[in-house]
Formats: C-alpha cells, sequence, structure tokens
C-alpha cells in the first residue's frame, strides 16, 4: 500500500492557521492482522505568520488488529527520527521519539465498516523520548465518521493533546474533520481502515 496526507492546523488561534504536514510512505499486509510501514514526512510551524520551525522526520511502524464482535482494536507502535531546523536562530537538531496509539472504532449501523456505514471511533496515544522528559505528550481523540462508498468517507471530532516539558506542560484543544479517499476499491466487502488524527 501507499499513503499520503496533508494537514493543517491551527494550534493557538482557531482562525489562524499555524502548522502543515505533508507526509506519506508505503506499508506492506503481512498477514490480515499484522501490518509494517516506513515513512517520511515535513512538518512546519509558524509564529506570527512567519515560519519557526522546519521538521523532517522519518519512521517506522508495525500496527495489531484486534477483533471483539463488531469493535475493532488496532495497537500501532511507531519509532520515529527527527530533524530539526530552527530557522530563526540557524540551529540544527536531532531527537529520536517513540509512539504507541490504541485506537478503537465501532460500525453503528453494520458489522464492520463499509460502504454506507455510520462508525465511532476513539484513542489513546502517548510519546516517550530519550531526553527529559521521557514522556512527551498524549493524545485522546474521540469522533465519528461515515463511509459514503468504496473511496470516500469523512471523519470529525475532537481532541485533546498535553505537551510535557522542562518549563511546564502545555495543553491543546483540536477540533478534527478529515476527508479520505481510497484509491483501490476492489472489494465491495473489505473492512475499511479509518485514518486517524497522526
Amino acid at each position: 500500500m501507499a499513503y499520503v496526507e496533508l494537514q493543517t492546523r491551527a494550534r493557538r488561534d482557531y482562525t489562524v492557521i499555524d502548522y502543515y504536514e505533508t507526509k506519506g510512505g508505503i506499508g506492506y499486509n503481512i498477514t490480515k492482522n499484522n501490518q509494517v510501514f516506513a515513512g517520511v514526512g515535513r512538518y512546519g510551524t509558524y509564529e506570527k505568520m512567519k515560519i519557526t520551525q522546519e521538521e523532517f522526520r522519518t519512521w517506522l511502524q508495525y500496527t495489531f488488529t484486534q477483533r471483539f464482535g463488531r469493535l475493532k482494536l488496532d495497537h500501532r507502535g511507531r519509532a520515529e527520527h527527527r530533524f530539526f531546523y530552527a530557522s530563526q536562530t540557524g540551529e540544527h537538531t536531532e531527537a529520536n521519539r517513540f509512539r504507541y496509539r490504541l485506537s478503537a472504532t465501532l460500525p453503528i449501523n453494520k458489522d464492520k465498516v463499509q460502504e454506507k456505514t455510520l462508525f465511532v471511533n476513539a484513542f489513546e496515544e502517548l510519546f516517550f523520548g530519550s531526553k527529559d522528559p521521557n514522556f512527551k505528550r498524549n493524545r485522546t481523540f474521540a469522533g465519528f465518521g461515515y463511509q459514503f462508498n468504496n473511496s470516500l468517507s469523512v471523519t470529525s471530532g475532537y481532541m485533546f493533546q498535553r505537551e510535557f516539558a522542562l518549563k511546564g506542560n502545555d495543553n491543546f484543544h483540536f477540533l478534527y474533520f478529515a476527508l479520505n479517499f481510497t484509491i483501490d476499491a476492489t472489494d465491495d466487502e473489505k473492512d475499511f481502515v479509518i485514518p486517524m488524527v497522526d
């Protein structure tokens, strides 16, 4: 499989876009419930309409899926290497980060997420690093969505994110909306993977 994502965020003020992501990668389904993925991404943060930090990131991840009736659980582990450039100071830095996400998707009107399915989903994600503080961030998300057909779905919800730093903690509240396109529409009975905030 191949994956591409374009994302913008308004982190400080809902009326001003101050962050963007462009990322993608390739993955392989080892079995129905086991997937590996390698990705790259570019990320930019703005302050007062000027870019203050750019990041290039590479990562490897593994996802394991479990089913309990209609409930689908995904366990995702990711190892990232991050390259930073602070444009205002010219400083280059690097860091490693490790992430674990437990996500749940429950279809409402069908046994699994397929064409014309309303669903709810949620996740909890933890971020760890090798430098203090070792516990970097946690994210909690709850939302809902609709799979229109084999190629198009929408998801929406609320995410709370807490950043842990040596100088104190920052809390962020996000309203989330995503339009998801799936190019492979060869199997009407497939169980779709629902993209979540990443």
